[in-house]
């Protein structure tokens, strides 16, 4: 069976600075992976090369079967928003967009139907506590609500992988919530 992800001999360092020396994962699918270290061990740098936001000087990556790092910038971008979804230590919410339109904007980029998008955001907000923040701006939003828009976001495209750097007190919901959630597929 191809696992889900496999990173082999993974390199990257900044300048003469070495961050990350022959790392080496495999994650089977549905498989639940937290990865803890002291501060600037790399784990933020791990996730980026993993989540296909930055390259390794050196190895290889491997998302549902696919060399990630063959494919050109374009390919690589298309990939990404079809098959990882992302929620940031900083929530990176637009700040003119609610919390519905937040969560919507990955389907609306991969092209989904959009009366299903916005039905499945509706769907994931509701889930994650927040169905009278629909309307609201992240101004409008507490800190935590403003994460689990966040994290609704990451999931409206059925990703192949989430990758996330949050704060510990928001990992709980998030696994939680993962674990249990019924995705349904949209077209």
């Amino acid at each position: 069976m191809v696992p889900l992800l496999s990173a082999t001999n993974l390199q990257r360092s900044y300048g003469t600075l070495p961050v990350l020396r022959d790392i080496n994962l495999t994650i089977a699918t549905g498989e639940i992976v937290s990865i803890v270290g002291a501060s600037g061990a790399g784990k933020s740098t791990l996730l980026h090369i993993l989540g296909t936001l930055d390259r390794p000087d050196a190895g290889q990556v491997r998302l549902a079967g696919q060399d990630v790092f063959t494919l050109n910038d374009k390919q690589l971008a298309r990939f990404r928003n079809e098959k990882i979804g992302f929620v940031f230590q900083f929530n990176n919410l637009l700040p003119e967009f609610t919390a519905l339109e937040n969560v919507c904007l990955p389907g609306f980029i991969a092209g989904k139907p959009e009366r299903e998008v916005r039905q499945r955001a509706k769907m994931l907000l509701e889930t994650l506590g927040l169905p009278d923040r629909t309307d609201h701006f992240p101004s409008q939003m507490s800190g935590g609500e403003q994460q689990r828009t966040a994290v609704a976001r990451a999931l409206i495209n059925p990703a192949a992988i989430s990758t996330r750097t949050t704060q510990k007190n928001y990992t709980n919901c998030f696994s939680d919530f993962a674990t249990n959630l019924a995705k349904p597929s949209l077209s």
